[in-house]
């Protein structure tokens, strides 16, 4: 791996506006494009419990109309020159991604600080995107994996924000007003926390000052620390719920428990440790165990999501109905052998591979190193790290994985969630 083609402090330029917003650019000469990505400190933990969705019915509508323009003005300035933009919500914070011709960064930069900072939440326009929600919604009820995924949140995370759909449900949906989106917008969208990544042909500096210029005087007084997450309390035993969903001829499985932090000191030998329990090849360990040697599902795989808090380790499998007690089985053996004994070093040579050969790839696109940078930032991992990943990965060990799958693992305290038809709904 070259490393000179990697992002790193030479070719990185963090700047901090005095409002409190970072900007973070990286130039890409031979582009044409340009790329901008970033986020708010502005998300789903900060709603009250009677309007779930509210983070990300907002920032959806903040692109629908503003002081200056209506919704068609909007995209048809983006349209005509080919450029692209989308605001949206998430757990912990609201995002926002936008692509143009290197030349036309300042359309870019202009649109979002228009929307961000001044929309009106048209009213014509609030009842088409709750609609637009609302159908979502149905299809989500339909759909398995959905449906246990949301059922797997509730078990593990019991009494926490993530317990919460970040998409909320029918009826929160139906009870939030205009007057709610204008308030969620004025309190919690400011340059507090903000981060935003612009990667293509531009001169940083000019990236910076297009910044500077759209954003360096927006000031919110109101706007909040982010709320910080309560402790979770970790599975004593295993908790079993099942969802009937009439008319489906497969049934999905989630099962698992709260992993570590990204931050977490701990979280690369989970994640390359979960590359091979559920991820690499024909989907480790779990793959060949479960759909290739016993053929008893569909798909069965494993995940790892890491993030700001205590992001879920999945085990996941789509089987037939029939087929489900001896899939959960299965997977508790495999996740058994993983706690009871070390991976073998050609696993973790292979899975260290895997991960050392895939980062150059995830790096090949300006949308690609744009959403590096934004890890960088949100993480506090140093603007070094890429430089130093090759380094980081090989340090794992064998023992070190081991000793961090028996901190988060055990095949007697999972979550299991599973959504279908069945003859009898538990």
């Amino acid at each position: 791996m070259d490393s000179h083609s990697l992002p790193g402090p030479d070719d990185i330029i963090r700047r901090i506006l005095p409002n409190g917003i970072v900007v973070l650019v990286r130039p890409n000469p031979g582009s044409l494009s340009v790329v901008i990505s970033g986020y708010l400190n502005a998300g789903a933990v900060s709603e009250p419990d009677d309007k779930l969705g509210l983070s990300g019915f907002t920032a959806l509508a903040l692109m629908r109309g503003t002081a200056k323009r209506d919704f068609q003005q909007i995209y048809e300035a983006l349209e005509s020159n080919g450029a692209s933009m989308g605001i949206d919500g998430g757990t912990h914070t609201s995002g926002f991604y936008g692509h143009a011709l290197a030349e036309d960064l300042d359309l870019l930069t202009g649109t979002l600080a228009e929307t961000i900072r001044h929309p009106v939440f048209p009213s014509d326009q609030v009842e088409r995107l709750r609609d637009q929600l609302l159908t979502g919604l149905a299809i989500r009820a339909q759909d398995t994996a959905e449906v246990a995924s949301l059922t797997f949140d509730e078990l593990v995370y019991a009494g926490h924000p993530y317990s919460r759909s970040e998409d909320g449900n029918p009826e929160t949906i139906r009870s939030i007003t205009r007057e709610d989106l204008v308030a969620f917008q004025e309190k919690h969208f400011g340059p507090r926390g903000m981060v935003i990544s612009i990667v293509g042909g531009v001169d940083p500096e000019r990236a910076v000052d297009s910044i500077v210029r759209t954003l360096g005087d927006w000031e919110n007084p109101a706007q909040p620390t982010p709320p910080e997450l309560p402790a979770l309390k970790p599975l004593r035993e295993t908790i079993s719920r099942q969802v009937n969903i009439p008319g489906k001829s497969e049934a999905d499985v989630i099962m698992g428990v709260a992993g570590p932090p990204r931050k977490s000191p701990d979280f690369l030998a989970a994640s390359l440790g979960n590359n091979i329990l559920g991820q690499f090849g024909m989907y480790g360990r779990i793959g060949e165990s479960v759909r290739e040697r016993s053929g008893l599902a569909y798909h069965a795989s494993s995940s790892l999501s890491g993030g700001i808090g205590p992001g879920p380790w999945l085990f996941i499998a789509g089987v037939n109905p029939n087929n489900l007690d001896k899939t959960i089985a299965l997977i508790k053996q495999e996740v058994a052998r993983f706690i009871s004994e070390p991976v073998t070093s050609e696993e973790l040579a292979d899975s260290q591979s895997n991960y050392i050969g895939r980062l150059p790839l995830s790096l090949e696109s300006n949308g690609g190193v744009a959403a590096a940078l934004l890890n960088l930032e949100r993480y506090e991992l140093g603007l070094d790290y890429y430089l130093r990943y090759a380094e980081l990965i090989n340090a794992v060990t064998p023992a070190e994985i081991l000793e961090t799958a028996q901190r988060y693992l055990n095949p007697d305290c999972l979550a299991i969630a599973t959504a279908g038809t069945f003859e009898a709904s538990k």
